[in-house]
């Protein structure tokens, strides 16, 4: 898959408040053929975040319609699980609501965070949305103590597949914690009720890498395929592939993705969290900048050789 690079869409440096900086894990979906709606996290001056969202115009997603004046999720009542910070997750259509899944933070005393999942349902397209619940949907389990992250959530007629973060480990890399995770599969008869128990490991880390995330999982020719984030002990954050047949056993082909760095930029440190989206306009891929979105985020289009 080749992609075309776009360039920067957004970045909210010196909005201040609530959106002072970075937009990070950009989750696109349409409201309408014409207007994207890009949900994403804001960070306030302390580093926490909260959603809001972009509205872009589908024909040249350059084009900003409106930003988001408030959050569309705050952060959760204190001593909650998200009482630190929120961010996506996956936003899916369940009749006429939207279902956001997203990944709360809290700090604690003897472990850098812990990140566990929540759910928050909107009735008015999207300009809002109420938790279901104070408390995670998909909680600490044995073998993923510190984090469990929902990234993707595909609804079937039977049930709901979720593609998920799970650490339950530290990495200690210039005297600095970094969580260790890898990518876990899980389902939901109903999308709000998990089962107990631990998910089936997807993709591991490989050589030097410590963590690999941010699953985002979508269907194209009755081939699953997914983008994920990854980091090495060196430090290199960067996006990669793979491909399943039936979305439980991946092969990763990082090979076939091709987005490389710029040379100077936005983009030249850290591509990360990309998200692809189908238009009437084209295939785009959205995705965050330097610094896990500090930068902002831009985009990507499919090139007209893979279309």
């Amino acid at each position: 898959m080749h992609w075309e690079k776009k360039g920067l869409i957004f970045n909210p440096e010196g909005l201040g408040g609530w959106r002072d900086n970075t937009f990070i894990t950009p989750t696109p979906c349409l409201l309408t053929p014409e207007v994207i709606r890009v949900f994403g996290g804001f960070r306030d001056k302390e580093g926490i975040s909260r959603i809001g969202y972009i509205d872009l115009k589908a024909e040249n997603p350059k084009e900003i319609i409106s930003i988001s004046s408030k959050p569309v999720l705050d952060i959760g009542k204190e001593g909650m699980f998200d009482d630190n910070g929120v961010i996506l997750g996956s936003v899916i259509k369940n009749g006429e609501e939207l279902w956001m899944y997203y990944v709360g933070f809290q700090l604690v005393k003897k472990v850098k965070f812990l990140a566990f999942s929540g759910l928050a349902i909107s009735s008015d397209n999207g300009e809002s949305f109420r938790r279901i619940s104070d408390t995670p949907v998909l909680d600490r389990y044995a073998d993923e103590h510190y984090i469990r992250a929902i990234h993707t959530v595909i609804k079937e007629k039977d049930r709901f597949r979720i593609w998920y973060s799970a650490g339950n480990r530290w990495e200690i890399i210039n005297a600095i914690p970094y969580p260790q995770y890898k990518i876990m599969y899980t389902e939901s008869a109903d999308g709000i009720n998990m089962p107990v128990g631990k998910g089936i490991n997807c993709v591991d880390v490989v050589n030097d890498e410590y963590r690999i995330g941010r699953p985002t999982v979508f269907i194209e020719n009755g081939l699953h395929k997914m983008f994920y984030t990854k980091d090495t002990l060196s430090k290199i954050y960067s996006a990669g592939y793979a491909e399943s047949k039936d979305g439980l056993i991946w092969e990763r082909k990082e090979d076939l993705f091709h987005l490389p760095l710029s040379e100077t930029g936005w983009d030249s440190q850290t591509i990360c969290y990309p998200v692809p989206l189908k238009t009437n306009y084209g295939h785009y891929l959205f995705y965050s900048g330097n610094n896990m979105g500090q930068s902002g985020v831009g985009y990507a289009q499919l090139s007209l050789q893979n279309r």
